[in-house]
């Protein structure tokens, strides 16, 4: 099956920042009540019909995130990932939390053949990206049993970045669910989740951005209830140094960051762990190899490339039945 190529229609008119957005006039209208903080170095918001009770979820929410934050943050020096990364050789208990997004980590690193690869925190900061220091990459070095993971060497690390914020994301979807709210659009730092459907009675529609500068959004999204939508690209964050500008997502294979014409990956999945983790094993993978592993794991991608001919789409899965 040949990649679909594909420019941007006019239908796909919307124009927004961030990665994965709500779309203007779509989302904040119609009897629409929202609440927001902030997490993780970044903003949450929560949407959903007015007058439900929604402000009285923060106090929960909040709560979560403090916790996987603590778990889970290698920024944090207390954190259990950071006791982990410190440690010798051998087992290290941990939350049961954390030994299930760790297990997950190490999962989808076997699934996409280490183009998503949790102990490459060592690169990250290597290029400027991140706070750990030791060995590696050698994801295959590491093994969760139970509620202990363990590392075979003393120097190997782990860094959930890449799929914490999601995992993060479908613990506050679990919380708002577990509450009663039954039409909800939660959003952590441009991940989107949704909850049934808006209060005009159709499905939540988010906007992704353009990866290439200000202009039009090249594709509008439409979320089932239980859906989840994440984006990684070059936008985000990184910095320029002679002719080269360096992209803080590290493909592990080449050990240093991405570059290349690929500009963003927005993957729809049925959790947001999901979508984070692939979002960004898939753009670490690149433009060519990227799309192949899509098909190969049936994974609902959106692939923006910079060509001469300008931005085109390559879209793999059941993203085509999503986009408006």
């Amino acid at each position: 099956m040949k990649n679909k190529v594909i420019q941007p229609t006019r239908r796909h008119f919307l124009g927004l920042g961030g990665a994965a957005l709500l779309a203007p006039g779509m989302a904040w209208a119609d009897g629409v009540e929202t609440i927001s903080g902030a997490a993780f170095g970044t903003t949450w918001h929560l949407a959903g019909p007015s007058g439900r009770g929604l402000p009285q979820l923060r106090p929960a929410i909040e709560a979560a995130f403090g916790e996987v934050d603590r778990q889970m943050s290698p920024w944090r020096g207390d954190s259990e990932i950071s006791g982990f990364n410190a440690g010798p050789e051998g087992g290290h208990r941990v939350s049961a939390d954390t030994a299930r997004v760790a297990a997950a980590s190490l999962a989808l690193a076997q699934e996409s053949g280490g183009r998503f690869d949790p102990t490459v925190g060592p690169l990250v900061a290597r290029w400027g990206f991140g706070p750990i220091s030791g060995s590696g990459p050698d994801w295959r070095g590491l093994a969760v049993e139970q509620n202990t993971i363990v590392k075979h060497t003393a120097g190997l690390t782990l860094d959930l970045c890449g799929i914490a914020k999601g995992w993060a994301l479908d613990r506050a979807v679990r919380l708002a669910r577990a509450a009663g709210h039954e039409n909800l659009l939660l959003d952590l730092g441009g991940e989107l989740a949704a909850i049934g459907t808006h209060p005009a009675g159709r499905a939540w529609r988010v906007a992704v951005e353009n990866p290439i500068g200000d202009g039009p959004a090249p594709a509008v999204l439409r979320l089932a209830d239980g859906q989840a939508v994440a984006t990684s690209g070059t936008q985000a964050q990184g910095y320029g140094a002679g002719a080269r500008t360096y992209s803080h997502i590290i493909d592990p294979v080449q050990q240093e960051p991405t570059e290349g014409a690929l500009k963003s990956v927005t993957v729809l999945a049925p959790t947001a762990m999901q979508a984070d983790g692939w979002a960004t094993a898939l753009f670490a993978a690149g433009a060519e190899a990227g799309p192949a592993l899509a098909r190969l794991r049936h994974i609902a991608a959106l692939f923006l490339v910079d060509t001469p001919e300008g931005l085109q789409q390559l879209r793999t899965g059941a993203i085509d039945a999503a986009l408006i």
